[in-house]
C-alpha cells in the first residue's frame, strides 16, 4: 500500500503529545492586540488541547507524527 501524505497545514498547527492527545495554540493572538487586555493576551499564550471529537479527524491528517 502506498504511503499516506501528511497534511501540511495540520503539521504546522498541531502536535501529538506522548499520551496521544492533540495540542493546539489559541487563536486571536495575531493582530489588533492593542485593544485586548494584558490578562486576555497572557491567557492566549498557553497551548490547549483539542476536543476529543476533533482529535480523531486531526490524527488522520497526521498519520506518521
Amino acid at each position: 500500500m502506498a504511503k499516506l501524505k501528511t497534511h501540511s497545514g495540520s503539521k504546522k498547527r498541531f502536535k501529538i503529545t506522548g499520551s496521544g492527545k492533540v495540542k493546539r495554540r489559541h487563536g486571536y493572538k495575531n493582530h489588533i492586540l492593542t485593544k485586548k487586555t494584558s490578562k486576555r493576551k497572557r491567557k492566549l499564550r498557553k497551548g490547549a488541547l483539542v476536543s476529543k471529537a476533533d482529535a480523531a479527524n486531526i490524527k488522520q491528517l497526521l498519520p506518521y507524527v
